[in-house]
């Protein structure tokens, strides 16, 4: 089936048409900006448009009754489909061109209204803009961004810090106030914070009968948390309250970069510890919790996923024998680009900074400190990676 509606056809269609007021698509993130549409011709199971600056797309006639955003194939409340597309299209729809915006009605009697804008915004054709930055590997002379607590508080100064965040994998808050729990209301800025065995919110202080290295006063090598979980916290939250020991210094890693650097040193231990599932294991009185999963996993493209390097929850290595030098091999290579000078970073945490953390890219550690110098308090928390990236896709579409 091919037929073209001439300007003619457009011009009647638009005068047996009432007055309409421009096509609402149930979208929060603004769509209204852009050309109008100027010509629509269907072609076999498509349509062909084009806008008034002259740019063309084609829609497959399924796609478009698959996004029809009316109340009956959109819930009105919470914008959620309700159209199932599982019924081909046997026969074209009418189409109408009015005041830009693009009307179908289908065989059924089905009106699909579409707003130019956000036709032009989906067109395959169309550069897809995130509001979220890509991750970017440390540079050597990489220090965290810091943002002062009085500007976290405000949009812009959450944006530029959850900017950071996403980028880099690790960012300061800073002047912030000596209060108990002021890392949670931080945190419940953002989204709810993810419990763990050790509760919601906890405490990193020396203490008798520790059931975690953490609440010791020893030195703490580089590690994340938890990776005896099936999905290891994804941001920690170090909120500092007081730091008058002596030592304790913070210590990060960057594994996008140390990866990169174990890629082009030696990939074939990149290749036994991304395709080696090993078992992690946390036990107390309470909890076992465990998993069998390789140090490092990358994507399809060879980016890194995560990092589980944490030699303390490491459980025995059930490997074939003739496996096990390979890994220990591999293991030390890895084990020593990230302690080396050229990709650990360290700096003290000061009282009224919190410090923050992809726990499944950003190595950290402390050094050892002396309890018997001085009090040292940290207050922490996690939170999902995905209510970041959401609470900035919130901050940016307001702002547009």
């Amino acid at each position: 089936m091919s037929s073209t509606y001439s300007e003619a056809f457009m011009t009647s269609a638009l005068a047996a048409t009432e007055k309409r007021s421009a096509p609402q698509m149930s979208e929060l993130t603004p769509y209204e900006h852009g050309p109008a549409l100027s010509d629509a011709t269907l072609t076999d199971s498509s349509l062909a448009l084009t806008w008034e600056d002259s740019t063309h797309t084609t829609l497959p006639l399924l796609w478009l009754r698959d996004h029809c955003a009316c109340a009956q194939c959109r819930h009105p409340q919470t914008r959620e489909r309700l159209y199932l597309p599982l019924d081909d299209i046997e026969q074209a729809p009418s189409v109408t061109l009015a005041d830009g915006h693009l009307y179908l009605q289908w065989q059924d009697g089905h009106v699909s209204a579409f707003h130019s804008g956000w036709l032009y915004q989906r067109r395959p054709e169309a550069t897809r803009f995130s509001t979220l930055p890509a991750p970017q590997p440390w540079r050597d002379d990489f220090f965290p961004e810091g943002v002062r607590h009085t500007d976290f508080l405000t949009p812009e100064g959450e944006k530029t810090w959850l900017t950071a965040m996403l980028r880099d994998g690790l960012a300061l808050v800073t002047d912030a106030p000596l209060v108990e729990e002021e890392v949670s209301r931080l945190a419940e800025r953002i989204g709810p914070q993810r419990a763990t065995n050790f509760g919601g919110r906890f405490n990193v202080r020396s203490k008798p009968n520790p059931n975690n290295a953490a609440y010791t006063a020893a030195g703490l090598p580089l590690h994340i948390d938890l990776p005896n979980w099936q999905q290891p916290p994804d941001i920690q939250l170090l909120y500092c309250l007081q730091n008058d020991a002596s030592g304790g210094e913070s210590l990060f890693a960057d594994g996008a970069r140390v990866i990169n650097a174990l890629r082009e040193q030696d990939p074939e231990a990149l290749v036994i510890l991304s395709e080696t599932p090993i078992d992690f294991r946390f036990q107390d009185d309470t909890h076992d919790i465990a998993i069998k999963a390789p140090v490092i996993t990358l994507d399809s493209q060879g980016e890194l996923v995560e990092i589980r390097l944490n030699n303390w929850i490491r459980d025995t290595l059930h490997l074939p024998a003739e496996k096990m030098a390979a890994w220990y091999r591999a293991y030390k290579v890895l084990w020593q680009l990230f302690h080396s000078d050229a990709h650990q970073l360290e700096f003290t945490l000061k009282p009224g900074q919190m410090v923050a953390f992809d726990n499944r890219r950003v190595l950290h550690g402390r050094r050892e400190f002396d309890p018997n110098s001085g009090a040292r308090h940290l207050q922490g928390t996690y939170l999902d990676r995905d209510m970041l990236a959401s609470r900035l896709r919130v901050l940016a579409r307001t702002a547009a």
